[in-house]
This record gives structure tokens, sequence and C-alpha cells, in this order.
């Protein structure tokens, strides 16, 4: 059976979510994230804002200077939860094959659903009036016979578009052969300068180049998987029950930080947060990174490897203040950040392995009831109500 994919994009949807509950906001350039005054990026930019070259990540201050007239809000996460999620149940009644991506974006694999709403592009316009009906918003689809091409679509018209890719090989080519490089996924600034270098500016420049010669300059491993996906190949199939690969926290400072005392302390606390969710998502993390970011935005990662995985806040915080201690920090910091990767368990997978480990460490698993105690301490008394001494 031939398979239909969509890929579903709500339109600036932070944004979007304020201006329909502020009716006074629509057509009114609007900024979600930190205020111009204040440190802190945008989380997202409505089309108005966009037309001033205001986008995500971009320093609040530039979006100010860049858009004077702006409107800034918070970031309201939990009302864009809520939409989000009767956008997802919107999907549920088409198909069961659901991939969500993000809060505002989801893969739908719609092959089962062609006999009772019709082909592709049917089910987009039905995806797209059911969206609108539940949640006064828009969003743009892709249709594609897979899961890259259905993306690809979903960007090319915007805001409220409808792309349909054509399901013939030999028009995929076509199709594909005059857009741009960086609409290959993956294909970021690092790469596409690689590209460039060779003269490879759009996918059908791509698609006619040697592949050989290709994996001399990008490898052999990277040079299939580009060559693949200008041609139009993309064998992935929808992931169900898709969980986070990664958690992390971060924190800006209002000010550039010169204490080593509050590094550490701000440090602390993201790992106590990081702890607590990994706990809570009953799993184990075989590495830990530090991400700090200095003045001009100059960022760098440092990451250490957690042997056995865990999940107690103890051992997290020795590893992060080691390598902290480590990196010798001595200009200004405007962000730090803690992550973990590398998740095991919560799911079954890797019981048999992380039980040896328990086993083989006894202090591990002694931490690892200690944070378990303290989570059971807060969840019952509130978060105050224990704490570091250091606080």
């Amino acid at each position: 059976m031939e398979r239909t994919f969509l890929h579903v994009d709500m339109d600036a949807f932070y944004a979007s979510v304020e201006q329909h509950d502020n009716p006074k906001l629509k057509g009114q350039p609007v900024v979600v994230g930190a205020s111009p005054d204040q440190r802190g990026v945008v989380a997202a930019a409505s089309y108005e804002a966009r037309r001033f070259g205001v986008h995500s990540a971009m320093p609040s201050s530039e979006a100010g200077r860049r858009c004077p007239d702006a409107v800034f809000l918070p970031v309201r996460m939990e009302r864009y939860k809520e939409v989000s999620d009767i956008v997802l149940d919107q999907f549920d009644d088409i198909t069961p094959m659901v991939e969500p991506l993000s809060i505002d974006e989801a893969f739908l694999d719609v092959s089962g659903a062609v006999r009772l709403f019709g082909p592709g592009p049917a089910i987009a316009r039905e995806v797209k009036t059911r969206i609108k009906h539940a949640t006064g918003l828009t969003a743009s689809v892709g249709v594609a016979p897979n899961k890259f091409l259905a993306k690809l679509a979903s960007d090319l018209e915007k805001p409220d578009g409808l792309t349909v890719v054509p399901f013939s090989r030999s028009k995929i080519v076509k199709f594909l052969a005059p857009l741009p490089i960086a609409r290959i996924w993956g294909v970021g600034p690092v790469t596409a300068e690689q590209l460039y270098a060779l003269g490879i500016e759009l996918i059908g420049d791509l698609q006619a180049y040697d592949e050989h010669a290709l994996a001399e300059h990008i490898g052999p491993s990277r040079a299939e998987h580009l060559k693949q996906l200008a041609n139009g190949h993309d064998p992935r199939d929808i992931e169900l029950g898709h969980e986070a690969k990664s958690i992390s926290r971060e924190h800006t400072f209002p000010r550039d930080c010169k204490s080593k005392p509050t590094l550490e302390r701000v440090l602390l606390d993201l790992v106590e947060d990081v702890g607590r969710s990994l706990r809570e998502s009953e799993k184990h993390a075989g590495l830990a990174r530090l991400k700090l970011r200095f003045k001009g935005f100059h960022t760098i990662t440092r990451q250490r490897r957690l042997t056995p995985p865990c999940c107690d806040d103890i051992t997290l915080r020795e590893t992060a203040l080691a390598i902290l201690h480590d990196e010798r920090v001595r200009k200004p910091v405007r962000l730090i950040g803690f992550g973990v990767s590398d998740l095991i368990g919560g799911d079954g997978e890797e019981e048999e392995q992380l039980t040896l480990f328990d086993m083989e460490s006894p202090e591990a698993a002694k931490r690892e009831r200690l944070s378990n105690a303290v989570d059971d301490i807060r969840a019952k008394f509130g978060d105050s109500s224990i704490g570091r001494a250091d606080r």
C-alpha cells in the first residue's frame, strides 16, 4: 500500500495563541519571550513581527531594536500545552499513527485513513479544518510519501499552507531540484558552508554530484544520507511513544555573572531540577553536560560520562561541579545550563543492566534511595521543606 504522511506545523504557535486569546493583538507584531529591557531571547514571533526580521532565539534586546512597536509577552507554557493537547486530540480522531515532534508540530501516517477521509490532500484539509474549529488557529500541512518530504513541504507555504509533494519518483526529483540545499533536513550552517564550497547550492546540484567525490569532503555515511534525501528517499516510519532523548535546564543571568559561588549555586539548582525529572521518568543518564555562554553569545559545552548511569542528585552534583571546576571559568557568564542524555530505563529496557549496576555499587543504590526520599518530602511538604545547606 502506498504510504501517505502529513507533517502538521502550527503557525507561529505561541504568538498565535496570544493573538487568539486577546483579539486586540490581531494584526500587531507580537513577540513571546523576555522583554527587550531584560536578558533573554525570543521564544516566538508573530508573522507581523517576522517582517522586521524578528525570529526565535534572537536576543530580546535585538528584537526590540528591530521592531520597537512590538508587543512583548511572557511565555505561558501551561496555556500552550493546553492548546497543543486539543490539537493532538484532532489528530487522534483521524489516525492512531501520530508522532509529536514538539508542542506545535507532528507527523501523521494517514495511509490507513484514506478509505474514511479520502486521499492525502483531503485528509490534510480535514485536519486543518478541525484545528481551526477547535482552537481558532491555523496550521500548515505537508502531504508526501515519506516524513522528510512532508516536513519539507509544510514549510513551503506559510502561514495556513497546504503543499502536496508528487508521489511519482521522477516528479519528486524534479520537485526537489530547484530548492535551496538548506531545505534538506539536517543541513545546518556548517554543512551548508561545506556544500557551498563544492558549488552545491540547490538540491538539484546535490542530486547531480558524484557521491564518491562528496564522501571525500564530508564522509561516506553523511554523503550517502544526503544523497538519499536529495532524491526524496526516507524509509523512516512513525515513532509511537516517542520519548525525550535528553533532559536539560538553563538559567540566564540578569547581568553577566562573575561570582564563582553564585555560578555553583545556580548550577546545583539546575542539577536538582534535572535529577528530579530523571527520577520522575524512571530513567538513568549515561552522560552529563555543562553549557556556558559568555558575552557575544560565545557558547561552550563540556560533557562527562556517568559510569554507571545514575539519576541521584549527589552524583549529578559532584559531576556538574567537577566539569565546572575543570573549565576554570575566568570570564563573566551570561548563561549556564546543565543536561543529561544517553537515557536508559523507564520502559523496561535494560532493567537487568541497571540491576547489575546497583548490585555492584551499594553506594549508588543508597544515593538513589536518598534522592527519592527527598523527592517524597518535597512532594508532601513543598519544595522549600528540604534543601541544600548552601541555599
